[in-house]
């Protein structure tokens, strides 16, 4: 497997450690709809919350979280929205991105929350 795609794999293991640590019960991992996919998805009681992972190494050009783009949040919105009425859901949704860079054999960990909205149209 490259090196990227095994950054990437280890980032969302780690996101997934962090967010169960700091109290959220998550509900499922790499969940698909169509072509969509939601990386983690969890509740703190009282939300659903969808996140975005995003794994850097240390030698990134852009932030991480550049990369949610108006198309990317697009679908995360759209795969969201079949989640929730496929599993019956009516708590309110956030959209929050984690941000991991690898530094070495450690990774540095920037949590987003309310990262962004879902669109108006």
């Amino acid at each position: 497997m490259a090196e990227k795609n095994e950054t990437g794999k280890q980032g969302e293991s780690i996101a997934r450690q962090y967010l169960e640590d700091n109290g959220y019960k998550v509900l499922e991992t790499n969940w698909r709809f169509h072509r969509f996919e939601l990386d983690i998805i969890a509740t703190n009681h009282k939300e659903l919350v969808v996140v975005e992972v995003k794994t850097r190494s240390d030698k990134y050009l852009m932030a991480p979280e550049t990369a949610v783009d108006g198309k990317k949040i697009r679908r995360i919105v759209t795969a969201t929205d079949a989640y929730a009425r496929q599993h019956g859901i009516s708590l309110p949704v956030r959209f929050d991105i984690l941000c991991l860079i690898k530094k070495g054999q450690s990774f540095e960990i920037e949590h987003i929350e309310d990262a962004f909205y879902a669109p108006l149209r």
